[in-house]
């Protein structure tokens, strides 16, 4: 039996979401504490993370994982 490298993130993927609305997912699921474990999730789950630039969406992800994760220690 072949070993199976993928990582165990990949059967979450849904093929109907795009990296930048799975992107806003996990910021405001608290799951993620900041853009680099957004974008690290991102590829983990098998999506493209070049979605994720530009000053205005990076400060918005940003604070939606400040704010969610602000949330769950209240």
């Amino acid at each position: 039996m072949a070993r199976d490298d993928r990582s165990p993130y990949l059967r979450f993927m849904n093929p109907q979401l795009t990296s930048l609305e799975r992107a806003f997912e996990l910021a405001r699921s608290g799951a993620c504490a900041n853009l680099d474990e957004v974008r690290k999730r991102l590829k983990a789950e098998g999506y493209a993370g070049q979605q994720i630039e530009g000053p205005s969406l990076t400060r918005q992800i940003r604070e939606l994982c400040r704010a969610a994760n602000q949330e769950r220690r209240a």
